[in-house]
């Protein structure tokens, strides 16, 4: 299949990613509130948050480097797999630290489908398509996230949360497991039609230099771990507030229609506004907003944060995917891009553990005022990123790079 072709692939990728996405959002806030149901303080909460990212950061770089030789497609059935069975074990864990050792195997999943998926839409979209294929990719993601949170509050509601999360959990894993029906016709059509690449590795500290990746990575993991703590510290947030898991799961699918809604206008925005300055305002903007969350407002005054929030959080995730494809070596995009998921993860794994402390030690929604300071410190980084960067539209703007460049990732 050549670049720019038939885009059934996307859809059914689109279509596979919002069903795993969704089992993982459904699991995460399910998770949280299985351990505090186990008996799990804000600081336990943290680590078994941070779990989830635990073994991906170490395998995210290996993983890339298989699938810069054309090996994409065996990574999503063998991540629906590790989904499935973290969220499954997850549901019937009775302790702590199997709850966070079942966790990192659902990161695991996660980040094999996550790194097959990337390196399909980079390989198969034009240069000059790759941030609306990017953007549509994540709109899987905010799906997912869309609809996640509101069966997981569904299933948790009631006074026994130790059983409604176990359901939930359970309930994840059959989910993902649906997204096999999608999956199929991508591993035996995309997956068959890219050639082996040779020639040597590029090492990694060549692609870590190369201007533009660090500010990808940067801005991204930013962005992720803002998603991320939102995702396990809003069921913490509400526990103390008194708001019920229910009203939590709307609150935080709320958030992912935003992002929903900014990535379908994704394409007129940057016309618009360009990359550097959208990802400058929306980052900046976000960093505001996330600290807002910190202030004892109403349901309804929250609902608004989030939504505003969830619209300039959808910016960051594409954008940095496109900025990272763009920068990297030709022959190392597939690495590049797992090197921006050991970012996030890395972001992953801090980030709920610097919550779980500042919560500890400030009070539960003090970490939502680290996010904002960690999202303005992105903003000023997007803001230095390279003007090569910016996007380009329309006929009279092809792709600078040598058309070699276009066929192989």
């Amino acid at each position: 299949m050549r670049p720019g072709g038939n885009r059934g692939w996307l859809l059914r990728l689109v279509i596979a990613f919002a069903f795993t996405q969704g089992a993982v959002s459904m699991a995460r806030p399910a998770v949280s509130y299985r351990a505090l149901a186990l008996g799990a303080d804000e600081r336990a909460v943290g680590v078994i948050a941070g779990a989830f990212a635990l073994l991906p950061l170490f395998a995210a770089v290996p993983l890339g480097r298989r699938t810069d030789h054309g090996r994409c497609a065996p990574l999503l059935p063998a991540g629906v797999v590790l989904i499935v069975a973290g969220c499954a074990l997850s549901g019937t864990a009775d302790g702590l630290t199997a709850m966070a050792a079942w966790s990192g195997v659902m990161g695991l999943g996660h980040l094999c489908f996550v790194i097959g998926g990337q390196s399909i839409v980079a390989r198969q979209s034009a240069p000059h398509e790759q941030d609306r294929n990017f953007g549509h990719f994540t709109i899987g993601v905010s799906l997912g996230q869309l609809i996640g949170p509101v069966a997981a509050g569904a299933l948790i509601g009631g006074h026994d949360r130790s059983d409604g999360s176990a359901v939930a959990l359970l309930v994840a894993g059959a989910v993902a497991a649906v997204s096999f029906t999608a999956l199929w016709r991508i591993e035996h059509r995309t997956g068959e039609t890219v050639p082996e690449a040779g020639g040597d590795r590029v090492p990694v500290h060549r692609i870590l230099r190369t201007r533009g990746v660090p500010a990808g990575i940067f801005v991204s993991a930013a962005v992720l771990s803002a998603t991320d703590i939102l995702t396990a510290y809003l069921p913490v947030v509400g526990e103390h507030r008194g708001i019920a898991p229910a009203a939590i799961g709307v609150l935080l699918s709320l958030r992912a229609a935003a992002t929903v809604a900014c990535r379908l206008v994704m394409t007129p925005m940057l016309r618009l506004l360009g990359r550097t300055a959208l990802l400058t305002m929306t980052c900046l903007l976000g960093g505001v907003l996330c600290a807002g969350i910190a202030l004892p407002v109403p349901v309804w005054g929250l609902a608004l944060l989030l939504v505003v929030l969830g619209f300039c959080l959808g910016v960051g995730q594409p954008l940095s995917m496109t900025t990272v494809v763009r920068a990297a070596p030709g022959d190392a995009r597939s690495t590049a891009l797992a090197l921006r998921l050991t970012g996030n993860r890395l972001g992953q794994v801090a980030a709920p553990a610097a919550a779980g402390l500042v919560a500890g030690a400030a009070g539960v929604a003090a970490p939502f005022v680290m996010l904002g300071g960690l999202l303005l410190v992105s903003s000023g980084i997007a803001l230095r990123a390279p003007a090569g960067a910016e996007p380009e539209h329309g006929p009279a703007r092809l792709p600078r790079r040598p058309a070699r460049r276009r066929s192989g990732i």
